[in-house]
């Protein structure tokens, strides 16, 4: 059975990096398109970024453009997310999600369990 688990979430003061993993287990995330979403306390879950099967194809939500970069290493069965530039705001559940079909949606086939990040003095 096709699993994703993501890794890497912490506690970090503002200004500070993360780098959060998205493992494929099951099956080789070199088939799929993976984004990455976040949900904040009380707000709906938004699209973070989303990479194509070759990673050649990249996008990302206005709100992380420029601090955030997504990249994948197919061999590692591995995607991340390189969180720079921290904000409060960014503090929420971080879900990497897989579709062997683009776009990156809400209704993407494989979702992980999420990883909690809190950014906070």
């Amino acid at each position: 059975q096709f699993q994703l688990v993501e890794s890497g979430g912490a506690l970090v003061q503002p200004g500070g990096s993360l780098r959060l993993t998205c493992e494929g287990a099951g099956s080789m995330l070199d088939d799929y398109v993976i984004g990455w979403f976040r949900q904040a306390p009380g707000k709906e879950r938004e699209g973070v970024s989303c990479i194509s099967v070759t990673g050649g194809s990249i996008w990302y939500g206005d709100p992380v453009k420029g601090r955030f970069t997504t990249s994948r290493d197919n061999t590692k069965n591995t995607v991340y997310l390189q969180m720079n530039s921290l904000q409060p705001e960014d503090t929420g559940v971080y879900y990497c999600a897989a579709d062997k079909y683009p776009p990156c949606r809400i209704g993407m086939d494989y979702w992980g369990k999420g990883t909690l990040v809190i950014v906070s003095p």
